[in-house]
């Protein structure tokens, strides 16, 4: 395919996720990364932000590249995007300040983007705001916001905020303490597989917190 034949960003971006999916076509990361780059000049910001993901994996940069030049690469892609208001590259932009990958690790960097992705609703987003106030990371610490945040994601099913939910009802912070509500919150997600409910749930078996104690039930999860 010619530039000419695929003609607008949002055909270029099309074909790159092809490429970079295998769908239709072999998989060639490569010539993911040279189509997502094409769209992506051309401001679409879901290239944008793709080509990001394939940047921070390393699979859109040539081999040996160092990692902080592919994050910082990353990052400036999900910058791009993120300014256009796509929650996806939001979220993600927030996760590389707040790790330090590719930038200065900068919390309040982080949970600027965090609450941004938050609002429109992008799941990890929530949760991850929602670890910043509890941890006091970026914004000032309150176990209250930090349930809110939990919880409009739990409630969407996101399995990490189902897991922390669970656990602030565990340790009755931000919310008044029940084993019934933890254990619920901790078997929505464990039935995802998440492995620190798995792990939770267990223990409320093995010392019968909020269901009847069951030894059998705690080896199960």
């Amino acid at each position: 395919h010619s530039a000419s034949e695929l003609g607008s960003a949002p055909a270029m971006y099309s074909f790159g996720m092809m490429l970079s999916e295998g769908r239709g076509v072999a998989r060639h990361d490569a010539n993911a990364a040279l189509w997502l780059g094409r769209s992506a000049e051309q401001g679409f910001a879901r290239a944008q932000f793709h080509l990001g993901r394939l940047l921070e994996a390393g699979t859109g940069t040539a081999q040996g590249t160092p990692a902080s030049t592919k994050y910082a690469a990353a990052v400036r892609r999900y910058a791009e995007a993120a300014h256009q208001g796509l929650a996806e590259a939001q979220c993600s932009l927030g996760i590389m300040f707040e790790q330090g990958r590719g930038v200065d690790p900068n919390p309040g960097e982080a949970a600027r983007w965090y609450r941004k992705a938050a609002y429109q609703g992008d799941l990890a987003a929530q949760c991850n705001l929602g670890t910043m106030y509890n941890d006091g990371r970026g914004v000032p610490q309150s176990h209250a916001e930090a349930v809110r945040w939990y919880a409009r994601a739990a409630n969407q099913g996101y399995a990490r905020a189902q897991c922390n939910l669970g656990y602030k009802y565990d340790q009755g912070e931000g919310v008044p303490q029940s084993d019934e509500e933890a254990v619920g919150w901790y078997r929505k997600a464990a039935e995802q597989g998440n492995p620190s409910a798995c792990c939770n749930l267990a223990v409320m078996f093995e010392q019968g917190r909020g269901v009847a104690q069951s030894f059998a039930n705690a080896k199960t999860w």
